[in-house]
């Protein structure tokens, strides 16, 4: 029986559209290979297997990675798993290179013997071929496997100091005592420098273009911590103030915040959360940065003005759609005092289109087109301040 790694045909017999198959199938099987080595892989079969070749490229690879030569395995009977295994541990290179050695090792063919002459003596028996040939084949091809993905063991260096009985004697490093590894992508901290740079002359220019891209002292804290240290460790917040000062650069920078605070606080109409959300400040650094800007009472009185024109809207549909920002509301603190406020408008409302409603439904849309509101928050509302259950009662009732 022929090897599966014994050619057949030369390379360049092979037909181009069976090698652009195979070609594709490998890319698609995740193990992709040059022309060159899909043609030798081809050669290891007969023109007659090359049909069998194109059933199996059309289709989907069953496993992956699967090489030219693993095509070649999987024609001869192996599973698409083992042959993908294989290619992974690098069988198909060991094969290459033996069909290469043997390539080089056949003998030109022998001419043709002379015809014996005709006799009537039997023939001679044939000789037994060895039964343990083809094991030891196997074996010495699984054993050249083995040698090649094993660990190579490194010999000890002729120049090394001491002995290698000395070097076993030495303590070795323990686990967490090695550095941590490093890979491709793995994050490095650049060094910070010392803080005292920021106190010279020279450090100016780096607070005042670190100040033009920072909208208040916190965001310019986290910008510098990264690069400098603070006196007695990290850069703290007091540190960064004391710099600002030594190089007249604080007034500037609290100008810029009192503009930001107050331009936040009439943008968001109010609401600290939406405030601190937009500057990128935690509540409690809000909190500090308004009482270090003296900014407490002008907050207090912007957030004044925003509660009472959420209360003293007249527009029934600015007030339905308020109902529905409970956040907003709960911030500025007005979040019962607008609920009950707008149930007893509906309520008096509803009390003038009740009699010519049928269902709940049909009050919120009788409501609505009279005040110019969706129906739709009208019945929202209904709903979140309690009033649905009462109101179908009541409709119940006159319906009887």
């Amino acid at each position: 029986m022929n090897s599966p790694w014994q050619r057949r045909r030369q390379p360049d017999d092979v037909p181009t559209p069976v090698a652009v198959a195979v070609s594709d199938f490998c890319r698609r099987a995740k193990a992709p290979a040059p022309a060159p080595e899909v043609r030798e892989a081809l050669a290891l079969l007969a023109e007659a297997d090359d049909f069998r070749v194109r059933a199996l490229t059309d289709a989907e690879p069953e496993a992956s990675p699967l090489g030219p030569f693993a095509v070649i395995d999987i024609l001869s009977g192996t599973q698409a798993s083992v042959a993908a295994q294989r290619q992974a541990c690098g069988f198909y290179e060991v094969a290459r290179e033996l069909a290469h050695v043997r390539d080089q090792k056949t003998p030109p063919p022998a001419p043709a013997p002379a015809e014996a002459p005709l006799t009537f003596a039997p023939p001679p028996p044939a000789p037994d071929a060895a039964p343990g040939k083809k094991a030891r084949a196997k074996e010495d091809l699984e054993a050249t496997v083995k040698e090649r993905i094993a660990p190579r063991k490194r010999a000890p260096a002729e120049d090394a100091v001491g002995s290698p009985a000395d070097l076993a004697e030495e303590p070795a490093f323990s686990r967490r005592d090695l550095p941590r590894p490093r890979g491709r992508f793995t994050r490095v901290e650049a060094p910070r420098a010392s803080f005292m740079e920021l106190t010279r002359l020279s450090g100016k220019p780096t607070l005042e273009a670190a100040l033009e891209s920072a909208d208040h002292r916190f965001a310019l804290l986290r910008a510098l911590s990264q690069r400098f240290n603070g006196a007695r460790g990290e850069l703290t917040l007091v540190d960064l103030e004391n710099v600002l000062r030594d190089h007249a650069l604080m007034d500037a920078l609290v100008e810029k915040e009192r503009r930001q605070v107050l331009d936040g606080y009439t943008t968001q109409r109010g609401a600290s959360g939406r405030v601190g959300w937009a500057l990128g400040l935690s509540p409690p650094e809000l909190q500090r940065l308004v009482s270090v800007l003296s900014l407490t009472e002008e907050v207090e009185a912007l957030r004044e003005r925003f509660r009472r024109e959420a209360l003293a809207t007249p527009h029934l549909t600015h007030r339905l759609d308020l109902l529905g920002r409970e956040k907003y509301l709960a911030d500025l603190g007005i979040q019962r005092k607008f609920a009950d406020a707008l149930r007893k408008e509906l309520e008096r409302l509803v009390g003038e289109a009740l009699p010519d409603a049928e269902d709940l439904h049909g009050l919120a849309d009788a409501v609505a087109r009279k005040h110019g509101a969706p129906a739709e928050l009208v019945f929202r509302a209904f709903e979140r301040l309690g009033l649905a259950e009462g109101l179908r009662k009541q409709l119940l009732a006159s319906s009887r």
